[in-house]
């Protein structure tokens, strides 16, 4: 088999807190005006990424995965995973302010729900001016004066709000309450699970005049009461591959690219770019691919070295 290359088709979700920016920054095509984001990669049930063109197009993830283990997979994650796609990748736009929420670890997840658990990363894409994202507590607090929060619904008074722009990344590690503000648009990387406890909704109603469910009993053991050092400091060096995140889930790097970049790894593990900026070719075996902004691209195992050429922020990403 000739592996390649692979882009999957979006699957978008409609989201009460969702906007327009999808369409209008990352070029993506859809109906609706509430569109709050664009799953990139997924094996999540009933939410299986379609392979978009070439040779194995019509394919979903899991298929491949079945007929192409080890060349998609690598050995590396087929050990430590067998032959589940351990990550999820999404855009995400926030025109309202998320609910205040949390996840799980591995442990209650696998106890609660059989999944994993949802260690997750963010990279700002674009943000409005004076746009915030939510991040732990602000000060430590005692579970009893978080249960008064939520009954008096005052949580919000005791959050860490941090104003964002562009390229601004935070690892959220599990337990970490957390929400996306209005106005900003980012890049999430995630453990392969959609559990999410909400604490919080800002008393909204659907188009039926419903509340969205809270989940004030099942998120209590599951929160971390401490302050969170969430933010990522980095250094963003043209043509070079700079560490974001490196946890035991995922590992993701930040590469600018201006002209040409040779790209080399081992076969051990499969590799996904996310263009956040600007776009690429890639040249692999005698053969060219374009990329742009909002592109998300499965690099399979066997490949273990490429050509990138053109202007453009990738994010690598790997286990």
């Amino acid at each position: 088999m000739n592996f390649y290359p692979l882009k999957f088709t979006p699957i978008f979700k409609e989201r009460i807190w969702g906007g327009h920016k999808l369409r209008d920054y990352l070029n993506k095509s859809f109906d609706g005006n509430q569109i709050g984001e664009s799953w990139e990669l997924s094996t999540v049930e009933n939410n299986i990424s379609v392979v978009e063109d070439g040779e194995f197009a019509g394919l979903n993830l899991n298929e491949l995965i079945e007929k192409f283990p080890t060349e998609i997979l690598g050995s590396k994650s087929i050990e430590k995973y067998g032959l589940e796609f351990p990550l999820l990748f999404k855009f995400l736009d926030a025109q309202q302010d998320l609910s205040i929420q949390v996840h799980p670890n591995d442990e209650l997840a696998k106890l609660r729900h059989n999944s994993f658990g949802k260690t997750e990363m963010w990279y700002v894409l674009q943000a409005d001016e004076d746009s915030k994202l939510v991040v732990g507590f602000e000060n430590k607090i005692e579970k009893e004066e978080y249960l008064t929060l939520i009954k008096e619904k005052k949580l919000v008074s005791a959050l860490n709000e941090i104003p964002v722009k562009k390229g601004d990344t935070f690892f959220l590690e599990t337990g970490t309450v957390h929400a996306i503000g209005a106005g900003v648009l980012i890049a999430e990387i995630q453990q392969t699970s959609d559990i999410t406890y909400r604490l919080y909704d800002w008393d909204r109603v659907d188009a039926n005049g419903n509340e969205r469910e809270l989940h004030t009993e099942l998120a209590l053991d599951a929160i971390n009461f401490e302050v969170s050092n969430a933010q990522v400091k980095y250094a963003k060096i043209i043509n070079q591959s700079t560490e974001l995140v490196n946890c035991p889930f995922f590992k993701t790097n930040i590469l600018p690219v201006s002209g040409e970049y040779f790209w080399k790894k081992q076969n051990d593990t499969f590799t996904v770019l996310m263009c956040t900026h600007g776009e690429f070719s890639l040249f692999f075996d005698n053969e060219g691919y374009e990329f742009e902004k909002g592109d998300t691209i499965l690099i399979p195992a066997i490949i273990e070295e490429f050509e990138l050429i053109g202007n453009a922020t990738i994010l690598e990403i790997t286990i």
